[in-house]
């Protein structure tokens, strides 16, 4: 599903990432693991598509094709999903506006039609009940005044609302209760059609996962056992 060939990345002339070669085989349950600041949230964000940092060799291929130089729009919508460990605010746009928007765009690019609002609430509405989300969270703003646990399960409504087919999730245990983890854990098993790559330090949340490979980075390299 995802190979990643001698990758050397950088931030403002500083390398970050180096000669990182690695793959995540198709329907894996691969953990990323590391110190903090061994490159792990870097180098999730580099396979998602964030333009910030610079690749500076080689290349990212994703189901057999190149997206090396694809941004993180098209990225997305290939079917890469970045379930990131700090999410913005974004105060204004609401969590059913945002859902409509991206279930609609990824409709279109698979298979050219419009997502009618119909189909749209029907699917929000199973997945909602699914997840026991409140209906009132979805008419607030995204991610204002929600917390840490609370924003996990948002992440698993747009997880399930986009069914990807690579799911990078940087440690989606962190801020979350045993009850939410649990979730968390519960919806990965169920998502038995899509790749993961998480990132945990948690060994007990790793355990629930059950990982079917590691890769370790140490100061932005691979650690070869």
């Amino acid at each position: 599903m995802l190979e990643i060939k001698n990758l050397t990345v950088s931030l403002d002339n500083r390398i970050l990432l180096r000669d990182i070669t690695m793959t995540v085989a198709n329907g894996a349950r691969h953990l990323l693991t590391g110190h903090n600041g061994s490159g792990k949230s870097t180098l999730a964000s580099v396979i998602a598509g964030n333009s910030a940092y610079s690749v500076d060799c080689g290349q990212i291929i994703f189901d057999g094709r190149d997206v090396t130089g694809d941004n993180a729009t098209t990225r997305a919508l290939l079917g890469i999903f970045l379930g990131a460990q700090n999410v913005p605010e974004i105060p204004g746009l609401t969590v059913i506006s945002f859902l409509k928007h991206s279930a609609a765009a990824h409709t279109h690019f698979q298979t050219g039609r419009d997502l009618s609002m119909g189909e749209f609430l029907t699917r929000l509405e199973q997945i909602r009940t699914q997840l026991d989300i409140p209906k009132e969270w979805l008419n607030r703003s995204m991610n204002v005044g929600f917390s840490g646990g609370e924003r996990k399960r948002l992440m698993l409504l747009q997880l399930l609302m986009t069914q990807p087919r690579l799911a990078i999730l940087d440690e989606p245990d962190s801020g979350a209760d045993a009850a939410t983890q649990k979730q968390i854990a519960d919806t990965i098993a169920l998502m038995s059609e899509t790749t993961f790559l998480f990132i945990s330090h948690q060994n007990a949340f790793t355990d629930m996962i059950a990982p079917t490979a590691t890769t370790a980075l140490s100061h932005g390299e691979i650690v070869i056992k």
